[in-house]
């Protein structure tokens, strides 16, 4: 099975999708990435989402990338008398560490570390955003704020601060457990929530030790802030638009969104952009233009992929939300202003040999309008560099690795297929236009770029690139 776009597109896996049909339907509609949400998914069950989808892979015969979206710590108040309270603008209320049940004055926040790093002028939001609260003073155990934006409080309402850095790793407890179940499981990514600093990123990658790479989720001012190095660290982002949107300004996401999208880019590391993006489509069959606009948006910047969140997991319109997606992203492709942004927004190769060749090979698929670009890897890192470039050629990665053949489903442009490695030039140049072939992006008489590196097997040493002519023997073995 392959695609006729080069935007990966990822499907959250819930209630309204967590069968093995349905897994089957979705992937068939366009799904490249299956995402399993940590924050519902009980870990027993976990392997079992897995297992279905390896089915799927299976049956299709076709590489599926797995992500495991880790909940990351959820701040939260305590309870109230009543369940709830009603706070009246300009009051003054209290953040405290008494755990009895909460007034219109005061509630507990069992979060110490929240208290003490709270200083006077915060903002502290509760209700994804409903409700906004401005820190006048603290002292041991108690912040006392002014309600600025007034309205009903309940009980563990989620809390959200924008102006303060939580000496608090991203990881909680239960994400360590589900961390580890996850790469038991064989999981291909995982996305690591409410990232603040670089260290976060770090201590995932030092558990996963290269059995999953790491998607670091942007939701967070501060993580903005330090976004060169988290990105440095992070094996791919993903621009989480709802917490990011409840932490900052809502006019502020889309000039993030772009410059996450661009800085990435640069760097050749996927970028994924999330969070209501046909999110009508959760209980209608049709998106709105504003939508449809939103999702074009993001696959003319380039990013490597689109996600759908509710839409997939709990929708009533699960399959027809993932084709709409593709058919959005396929019509973008097509365009031929798109393909003039890609020229655009294009990095400069870094000085190194591998870049070089993957920079040079975009130029000779631009130059002799060739279609293909067959790339032989082991670690999947010549695919991700040829990709950065955003040739207007499918790139077919060749890989004997299965996990890279998985983990290349999330790259732009990228159409992975596992085989045995090369034995030798003459077997990686008939083999790369055989498959070239039997996928159906080359036919006889037409070149294919070939780019490796020698000797075989050594990942990283991208440093051959090669043109090959398709002929009656490759399509007679293919």
């Amino acid at each position: 099975m392959r695609r006729d776009r080069r935007t990966k597109i990822l499907a959250t896996l819930g209630p309204a999708s967590e069968n093995p049909e349905m897994i089957a339907k979705l992937f068939e509609a366009g799904a490249d990435v299956f995402r399993l949400n940590m924050s519902h998914l009980p870990r027993e069950k976990l392997k079992e989402r897995v297992e279905m989808i390896r089915a799927v892979e299976a049956r299709f015969k076709r590489p599926i990338a797995i992500l495991a979206d880790l909940q990351g710590p959820k701040l939260r108040v305590g309870a109230f008398e009543g369940d709830s309270a009603m706070l009246v603008q300009g009051q003054s209320f209290t953040l405290d560490a008494d755990k009895t049940p909460g007034t219109k004055n005061r509630v507990h926040l069992p979060h110490p570390e929240i208290l003490s790093s709270l200083e006077p002028g915060h903002t502290v939001l509760i209700d994804d955003g409903k409700l906004r609260l401005r820190v006048k003073s603290v002292k041991q155990g108690s912040a006392t704020t002014i309600v600025e934006v007034a309205g009903k409080i309940s009980n563990r309402k989620g809390v959200s601060l924008p102006d303060t850095t939580i000496p608090v790793a991203a990881m909680t407890e239960k994400d360590r457990s589900d961390l580890e179940a996850a790469l038991d499981a064989g999981v291909d990514w995982i996305a690591l929530s409410f990232v603040q600093r670089p260290e976060d990123v770090a201590e995932v990658k030092k558990v996963a030790r290269g059995r999953a790479l790491v998607m670091s989720k942007l939701e967070k001012p501060q993580a903005i802030t330090r976004l060169d190095e988290i990105m440095e660290i992070s094996d791919a982002v993903m621009v989480a638009r709802g917490d990011l949107g409840v932490e900052m300004p809502l006019e502020k996401v889309p000039g993030i969104q772009k410059r996450i999208v661009r800085t990435a880019r640069k760097l050749g590391k996927p970028v994924v952009v999330a969070t209501q993006m046909l999110e009508s489509m959760i209980t209608s069959p049709v998106p709105t233009r504003a939508e449809v606009s939103d999702v074009a948006t993001a696959v003319y910047d380039g990013a490597d992929a689109v996600m759908l969140s509710a839409e997939s997991a709990s929708g009533q319109y699960p399959v027809d939300a993932v084709s709409t997606m593709s058919r959005i992203a396929e019509e973008v492709e097509q365009d031929q202003n798109y393909w003039s942004i890609m020229r655009t927004l294009n990095a400069e190769p870094e000085a190194t040999g591998s870049d070089a060749i993957a920079a040079a090979s975009h130029q000779i698929a631009d130059t002799l309008n060739i279609k293909t670009v067959a790339a032989w890897t082991f670690s999947g890192s010549t695919a991700f560099r040829i990709a950065r470039e955003r040739p207007n050629s499918t790139v077919v990665a060749l890989t004997p690795s299965v996990n890279t053949a998985r983990r290349l489903a999330l790259v732009w442009g990228v159409h992975s297929i596992r085989t045995k490695d090369a034995s030798d030039i003459d077997d990686m140049a008939f083999r790369a236009c055989k498959f070239a072939v039997r996928e159906g992006y080359s036919a006889i008489g037409e070149r294919i770029i070939i780019v490796a590196g020698m000797p075989f097997g050594t990942p990283g040493a991208t440093n051959m690139v090669r043109i090959a002519f398709v002929n009656q023997e490759h399509a007679a073995q293919a």
